[in-house]
């Protein structure tokens, strides 16, 4: 039993060692842009739009649980945000009808207009229906964030403003995807506090 804890020890400090070091890695200023064309699209009232596959998909949910909550909890801020994952039925009714590859950018073409974002998730960067919407996006002149992990691949290469972290470990990839959702949504609360929250650390 005590080699096993000596065991999980080491394995924990090692995960968290390299958790930090890669976020440490980070390109801050891009982190920085993503924050600020975020906050010009809530001012302007216009829509986020957030997509990903598998835990990815999961992530991009929890951006509309925060963005939409826990912004207008704390600040004036009305965040008009939508998860292209969240509609189940059309995503197994394009996957079955015609291609898995589309259920993004068949959601997008409905309903992304001029002067709203796009924010992708991606571990490899490469899946067929990231690079799809991607398209779309660049096509259409609709602005992008992109988290990706691994090499990044197409999303990395693309997208308007690329937040990419150098790790092929799919779990602290993703972990550091949504410790960014997080950490950007709270900066953002932070500075745009409501009086009476002023003191409040998030």
């Amino acid at each position: 039993m005590r080699k096993k804890k000596i065991l999980f020890k080491s394995f924990y400090q090692e995960y968290i060692l390299k958790l930090s070091k890669i976020l440490n890695s980070l390109n801050i200023d891009n982190i920085y842009k993503a924050s600020d064309l975020i906050v010009k699209t809530i001012r302007k009232n216009n829509y986020i739009y957030v997509c990903g596959n598998g835990g990815s998909a999961a992530i991009a949910d929890h951006y509309v649980c925060d963005f939409f909550k826990q912004l207008s909890k704390y600040t004036k801020l009305k965040t008009k945000i939508r998860s292209l994952n969240s509609d189940q039925y059309l995503i197994s009714a394009i996957s079955n009808d015609i291609s898995y590859d589309q259920i993004f950018k068949i959601q997008a073409e409905r309903y992304i207009k001029k002067g709203d974002i796009l924010i992708l998730i991606s571990s490899s960067g490469n899946s067929q229906n990231i690079k799809n919407v991607l398209k779309f996006a660049k096509k259409n002149k609709i602005k992008t964030i992109g988290f990706s992990n691994f090499n990044g691949g197409f999303l990395k290469k693309y997208s308007d403003i690329s937040i990419h972290s150098e790790i092929k470990n799919y779990g602290i990839g993703e972990d550091i995807n949504h410790i960014l959702m997080h950490l950007l949504m709270q900066f953002i609360a932070m500075r745009n506090l409501n009086r009476k929250n002023k003191n409040i650390i998030l």
